[in-house]
């Protein structure tokens, strides 16, 4: 296992920063656990300062007990952030981890369980997310399913039918009953993928939804402006997450994962939360409508 960074603002070559491929084959179950991944991925667990960006905010993130989400969690609390976090009940090891993390960064820390599959629960999940932190200023849809297929005589109607209501119809949900709670100033981000602009022929359900969240959020954009509230989408490349060998690449493909962009590794959610922030925050203010790529070099 790789060294934690210790301190995010010191100046280091970026290919060197973290690990490199090749990585060991570990297959886990869907949706998996970052707890077993070797290496570790970065969420920011040691070396995220906060600046009081986010004070008195409250928010809520899907998929908040690894990966991405996790580490904007963290980033969340650390600069003043109530947060709630959704996951799936097998999920519970990693999201306890994150309600630790928030509830030492001296904010409220809300645990949430459930299927975004669900649509009475993802209207559930907004109404208890108001109720325990007392409002909602910031909605980050991230939770997302990805499942690798050769072909697309591989993919049931099943599949493609959860990948899109995980991936779609929640955000839709959720957006749809949290609208009524954001005041001006609040701000929606979104999680898209270089896929929407690069598809990966083996994820072709996956990258489909990831196109159709770009449009959506900047669809969303335009409507919410009339509010005061601002809606951006963050489109990842290659990150270190057990989305990945966990069912979304396979295990050759996670071997290498990450070695072909320019800075030769896979990003750590530690070096994609600071955008969140951004895109949360009044350093934002006039930010909206946008798809931002962080993808360690590869053209989008």
């Amino acid at each position: 296992m790789s060294e934690p960074v210790k301190n995010q603002y010191e100046m280091r070559d970026p290919r060197e920063q973290y690990p490199k491929p090749p990585f060991p084959q570990q297959p886990q179950s869907a949706p998996g656990l970052a707890a077993e991944m070797v290496p570790r991925p970065d969420h920011g667990e040691t070396s995220y300062q906060g600046f009081g960006r986010l004070k008195g905010r409250k928010a809520l993130i899907t998929g908040g007990d690894s990966g991405i989400g996790r580490a904007v969690a963290i980033a969340y609390a650390r600069e003043g952030a109530d947060v709630a976090i959704n996951y799936l009940p097998s999920e519970e090891r990693d999201a306890q981890e994150v309600v630790k993390l928030i509830e030492e960064a001296g904010q409220k820390a809300v645990a949430i369980p459930g299927d975004l599959k669900d649509e009475a629960f993802c209207t559930q999940l907004i109404e208890r997310t108001v109720e325990a932190l007392g409002g909602l200023d910031i909605l980050v849809s991230n939770a997302g399913r990805q499942t690798y297929r050769e072909s697309i005589e591989e993919i049931t109607t099943a599949q493609f039918d959860e990948t899109f209501k995980a991936n779609v119809y929640a955000l839709f949900w959720l957006t749809r009953a949290a609208t009524p709670h954001l005041k001006p100033g609040s701000a929606i981000i979104t999680t898209s993928s270089i896929n929407a602009h690069q598809p990966s022929e083996t994820l072709l359900d996956y990258a489909t939804t990831k196109a159709a969240i770009a449009a959506y959020s900047e669809a969303l954009a335009g409507q919410m402006a009339k509010r005061g509230v601002r809606v951006n989408s963050v489109a990842p490349g290659p990150f270190w997450t057990v989305l990945q060998p966990s069912g979304g690449q396979s295990q050759e493909k996670v071997q290498k994962f990450g070695g072909d962009v320019p800075l030769g590794r896979p990003g750590q959610p530690a070096e994609i939360a600071p955008l969140y922030v951004l895109l949360a925050s009044q350093e934002g203010s006039y930010m909206t409508g946008g798809v931002f790529p962080v993808t360690g070099g590869e053209i989008f």
